[in-house]
């Protein structure tokens, strides 16, 4: 479905959505009011006003097209008003993940030359107020946390902030509503921070064109419109909610709700009733593995039952996949499993979902078929920061799980020989132009979603982009059918002592489809004969597997014998069908998981591969030391 306006920068996108909404009373936003604990919406004139107040503060503060706002905040509307704001003034948008400590806050906001930096809890202005005078172009922080005490004149209130833009916007508007019709396409609209696995992050330049004419490409496959539902929850700094959460479901016209938290996320589903999902590959295998959970404590009877339903509901997802309408018979026996079974999980996920997007990682393939044999398609897609993001998208009504979809209109996709660097297959998502081979290589893309470049690293940029235009994923893959399929990343490519390259995700992706005990899985074995992994064993499952074992924590199922044989299994039965190359010859399990907070994850919930490794370095090395190869 079209964007309902159109527009090829985020101020036009804003004026335009106002003037079509504007006298009906329609909501935009909806957060939960703390103290009421009731829903509150956000109808597009109040928006508006409030925009509109922010916008004049930032302008009396001095900034002006070019300059930097960072916004240190969770997802909620004030995250929205001084990002339009900042739109409107031509200004750049710096999200900050809440999970940064000072240091990297510090790095990002000097790097940036961020002049304001707004701020949302108690803590997150404790972390400004630590790193304040490190970075020389913060003017003003703005906090939306209440001020138990007096601070320096370069901290202030939202509400006063609110207060004092609004008489700046009563007696200058005139002077500052001309600003939004100078931004052009091409003027910077966010810098994107990538998340930084290795080294200091680095600084997306998007523009823009770079996120209008991905949100046309992507509305073009997504059937949204003005009367659908939003449960925001993904972090707004990261690519993936900013571009479909926010400037997709602006241009559509729907209803955006904040989340309370991550955690109130469940809690929110039933309440907001959302129509559409957006979400990690993560929550996704959370909800089925809290599914296989139950259904694995269950009866016999209800065992029977479920895989009974799973059965039928594939049946339906096939015949629906071959343009084909489900038979009657077929048709009532999806009803009643639906009835039966499948009516939970709906009623978990708000009840009112059509479909769920996944995109930051990869989704397992046997995730993908349950949820759609559960008449809840989740559609995959792809792309980087670098791309605004997305570059393939799943189409609903041909979804192909265990790929990420066909290229986007307006983006061509192609497949290079990492070694020849020639081109071994190529699509153009608009005129359907295809060059097609299964051969394997790295992904590589043009379009008008590729980054202007990265922030004050020009050679950086010349590495990511070469000299054809190309931007360089680094990630490996191959068309089927003109479906992309993602191998791996080149980075996390393997090379062992034989000189064999080894992909480690789809071990670590069939590993986890192998058992709901697996619950994280790094493989490794870089220049070493065989290959090992460390395993995180999920503490629910193994609670309902083995109740006798009397697990209490984490660091108690990694030492429970019951899981370690269990998981034995798993990795057998996987490296029986393996190559010799891809088998897992022996395993350590981690008393604790990966997290963002031990920082063995990123804020988008990608492992830290390096550190993971050298956090435990001498259990990989007992593992080399004292296991045979079988």
């Amino acid at each position: 479905m079209p964007a309902l306006v159109t527009f090829d920068t985020i101020p036009q996108l804003y004026t335009g959505i106002l003037s079509m909404f504007e006298g009906q009373n329609k909501a935009a936003l909806a957060y939960k009011d703390k103290k009421t604990k009731e829903w509150v919406d956000i109808t597009y004139e109040q928006l508006r006003e409030q925009v509109d107040a922010f916008t004049g503060f930032l302008y009396s503060h001095g900034v002006r097209k070019g300059d930097r706002v960072a916004i240190l905040a969770e997802n909620r509307p004030e995250w929205a008003i001084a990002d339009l704001a900042t739109q409107l003034l031509g200004g750049v948008n710096v999200g900050l993940y809440t999970t940064l400590p000072p240091s990297q806050i510090a790095y990002i906001l000097k790097d940036s030359g961020a002049k304001v930096l707004v701020v949302s809890t108690a803590m997150q202005l404790r972390k400004a107020e630590e790193i304040m005078d490190q970075c020389p172009d913060l003017k003003m922080v703005v906090t939306m946390s209440e001020l138990k005490k007096d601070r320096e004149g370069r901290v202030m209130m939202w509400e006063d902030a609110l207060a004092e833009g609004a008489s700046v916007w009563a007696a200058q508007s005139a002077e500052i509503e001309p600003l939004r019709n100078a931004v052009s396409g091409d003027d910077l609209s966010a810098f994107i921070y990538t998340s930084g696995t290795t080294g200091n992050p680095k600084g997306v330049m998007l523009t823009h064109h770079n996120f209008a004419s991905n949100a046309i490409s992507a509305l073009e496959l997504l059937p949204v419109g003005p009367t659908d539902r939003h449960l925001s929850f993904l972090p707004l700094c990261h690519v993936f909610e900013r571009l479909a959460g926010y400037v997709v479901m602006f241009a559509c016209g729907v209803k955006i709700s904040y989340a309370e938290s991550v955690d109130a996320v469940a809690k929110n589903l039933p309440e907001v009733k959302p129509t559409i999902l957006l979400s990690v590959p993560r929550v996704y295998e959370r909800v089925y593995n809290n599914v296989m959970k139950g259904v694995e404590e269950g009866s016999s009877t209800k065992q029977k039952i479920f895989h009974w339903a799973l059965g039928v509901g594939r049946r339906v997802a096939d015949a629906q996949a071959r343009g084909e309408a489900p038979s009657f018979l077929l048709d009532f026996q999806n009803n009643l499993a639906t009835k039966l079974v499948f009516s939970k999980l709906h009623e978990r996920l708000g009840g009112a979902i059509r479909f769920g997007c996944s995109g930051g990682a990869a989704l397992p393939k046997h995730i993908g078929e349950f949820f759609m044999a559960a008449g809840v398609p989740i559609l995959e897609g792809y792309g980087l920061s670098e791309t605004s993001p997305v570059l393939t998208f799943n189409p609903l009504a041909a979804p192909r799980f265990g790929t990420v979809g066909k290229v986007l209109p307006g983006v061509t996709v192609a497949i290079q020989d990492v070694n020849t660097k020639e081109l071994i297959a190529t699509i153009d998502g608009s005129a359907d132009a295809t060059t097609l081979s299964s051969a394997e290589g790295e992904i590589i893309a043009k379009g008008p979603n590729i980054m202007k470049g990265y922030w004050n690293l020009p050679d950086a940029t010349k590495d990511a982009i070469d000299a054809d235009g190309w931007f360089h994923t680094g990630d490996i893959g191959k068309f089927e059918d003109g479906y992309l399929r993602i191998t791996d990343r080149l980075k996390h490519m393997l090379v062992n002592k034989g000189g064999k390259n080894v992909y480690p995700g789809p071990i670590e992706e069939q590993l986890k489809a192998g058992s709901t005990l697996v619950d994280q899985v790094l493989v490794i074995g870089e220049g070493q004969d065989f290959l090992t992994a460390l395993i995180v064993p999920s503490l629910d499952n193994a609670k309902a597997m083995f109740p006798q074992a009397g697990l209490t924590d984490e660091a108690s199922a990694a030492a429970s014998e019951d899981v370690r044989k269990a998981i034995d299994g798993v990795v057998k039965a996987y490296s029986k069908t393996a190559a010799p190359h891809d088998k897992v010859r022996g395993f350590y399990l981690v008393p604790e998981p990966f997290t963002v907070e031990n920082e063995m994850m990123t804020p988008t919930l990608k492992l830290k591969r390096k550190v993971i490794e050298k956090a435990y370095k001498d259990q990989i090395d007992a593992l080399y030391g004292g296991t045979d190869d079988e």
